[in-house]
């Protein structure tokens, strides 16, 4: 999508052929599952958790890793001394339990893979920060911390790095049937729930603009805050908007966490359907820096980050209004931005004259 991403490290299209090939392969054994009474629903695959029936009770599983973050928050305390390892530990959270409530699954349960390339890592307070970022995400999302692995993986990892991951599982309560996008219709209203910043996606882009950056992290913005500081803002974690939407009754037909491929992913439904958007959120100031500062054209910025959107909700015609609603009271800023339509699958941005076809997000 975007050369100013490749350059960075992050070719998407190689990456997901590389992830339909898994699938493929991945598909051949869902007759494994059955073996042990439980039924894996082949139309999640693809989705951003699995969706699995066993014993009367239906659960999403997702694993998901938090990218290169840590690396910035690592250069930032270098640079300024400054811990920002309890937003990374929140970030990881949020980068699995918003995956798992995408299926309408919400998590109980979340486990960590902290892998580090010397037990070094582990001096200072960085490692209680971290822990102390994780803990306060699995609160605010609902989920027990149930454990994890930490290994120290010398000659892998770099001796001053952090790799970071989790899983989480996630039960769909039993008055609601999993979001696959099978409920999707034409005249449904799109909800885009406002992200803090970055997030999880996008660190690679971001590294890379930093090096080029004769002040590096310390580059300031027009706010006067650090590019640093401003890269390190925690995550939003959404589970809490999916619960009560779910409780509340609205129709919530499907969901997307807005992070690889940008606004792209609000077709990630396997659908033909056309979803157009009318109004677009604000852009956090650290997202428009970036798009500057990487020459991305409206097309790659909004095809590649967030752009202020870290959520979507696809809801029934005419609930979109109370979801904003009930967003608001649980501390979210959201608005109803636009609608599915019959026709092609494709995204239509209407403000940036901006269209993403569906051989532009690939992923069965």
């Amino acid at each position: 999508m975007s050369s100013a991403y490749e350059r960075a490290g992050v070719d998407y299209a190689t990456l997901d052929a590389a992830k339909r090939v898994a699938l493929a392969s991945a598909l051949s054994t869902t007759a494994f599952a059955a073996r042990r009474g439980a039924h894996l629903d082949d139309a999640s695959r693809g989705e951003p958790a699995v969706v699995v029936e066993v014993a009367g009770v239906t659960i999403g599983f997702v694993l998901e890793c938090l990218g290169t973050k840590s690396t910035i928050a690592r250069d930032y305390e270098t640079l300024t001394g400054a811990d920002r390892f309890d937003a990374i530990g929140y970030d990881t959270v949020a980068a699995v339990v918003n995956d798992c409530c995408c299926v309408g699954a919400l998590p109980f349960v979340v486990n960590a893979y902290f892998a580090t390339g010397s037990a070094s890592w582990y001096s200072g307070t960085r490692h209680a920060s971290l822990v102390a970022g994780f803990r306060r995400a699995c609160e605010d999302a609902g989920a027990a911390w149930g454990g994890g692995e930490s290994p120290t993986l010398a000659g892998l990892v770099a001796d001053e790095a952090i790799d970071l991951a989790g899983s989480a599982v996630g039960l769909v309560p039993a008055t609601a049937r999993p979001l696959l996008g099978a409920a999707l219709e034409p005249g449904d209203e799109i909800v885009l729930v406002a992200s803090s910043g970055l997030h999880a996606n996008g660190a690679s882009l971001a590294r890379a603009v930093a090096d080029r950056l004769s002040e590096g992290l310390l580059a300031p913005l027009a706010s006067g805050r650090s590019l640093g500081d401003a890269l390190l803002d925690e995550s939003v974690v959404y589970v809490s908007l999916v619960e009560r939407a779910l409780e509340r009754g609205i129709g919530l037909h499907y969901a997307s966490h807005v992070t690889g491929h940008g606004l792209r992913k609000l077709m990630r439904a396997d659908r033909e359907l056309t979803y157009r958007v009318e109004r677009l959120p604000a852009v956090p100031e650290v997202l428009a820096f970036l798009a500057e500062a990487a020459e991305l054209s409206a097309r790659d910025a909004y095809g590649t980050l967030n752009m202020g959107a870290g959520f979507a909700c696809f809801v029934a015609p005419g609930d979109g209004a109370t979801l904003v609603e009930v967003a608001r009271d649980l501390g979210y800023r959201a608005e109803v931005s636009g609608t599915v339509e019959s026709g092609p699958r494709r995204v239509v941005l209407e403000p940036l004259d901006v269209t993403y076809d569906a051989d532009e997000l690939e992923l069965r």
